[in-house]
């Protein structure tokens, strides 16, 4: 059920960029704000390799994106959009193969806090980072060209 609820909200993600040119994924409506269509998919890239091939599986990745401030949402760029979707739906498959054996009740140590955490913890605070982000992404599809919905 963890699986299917985050399924659908990759899926609704995908959705609201759904008929976008690069230009309008990268699009900061709204002003003052760094945020962009293109920056939230950029932003859940790098959490789904964070969470499940890096800290619960353990695999040698780096972030998708060179640190710092301008990495996932000052970093967009019209011309990379097709390619950083493409990578999102890539995660998307590493993420779920990285824990395809796992049960829920296995756990790893986060590295920083040192708290023992399970895959049924990450499942819920992927949903929960989904479903946030997703608010914003209705209200920046909304300025870019008046599309409201799901």
């Amino acid at each position: 059920m963890l699986q299917a609820y985050l399924d659908w909200q990759r899926a609704t993600l995908l959705h609201k960029c759904a008929g976008l040119t690069g230009e309008e994924l990268a699009r900061r409506p709204i002003s003052p704000s760094d945020l962009s269509l293109l920056g939230l998919i950029r932003h859940l890239t790098k959490v789904e390799r964070v969470w499940f091939r890096k800290r619960f599986a353990g695999e040698p990745v780096g972030l998708p994106f060179p640190p710092g401030p301008e990495a996932e949402f000052g970093g967009t760029d019209p011309a990379r959009a097709a390619a950083d979707y493409a990578r999102l739906t890539e995660e998307f498959k590493l993420a779920d193969a990285a824990v395809a054996n796992a049960s829920l009740e296995d756990t790893f140590t986060h590295e920083r806090s040192g708290e023992v955490m399970s895959l049924r913890l990450i499942y819920l605070h992927m949903i929960e980072e989904y479903a946030r982000h997703l608010g914003h992404a209705d209200l920046l599809r909304e300025q870019i060209d008046g599309v409201t919905g799901e």
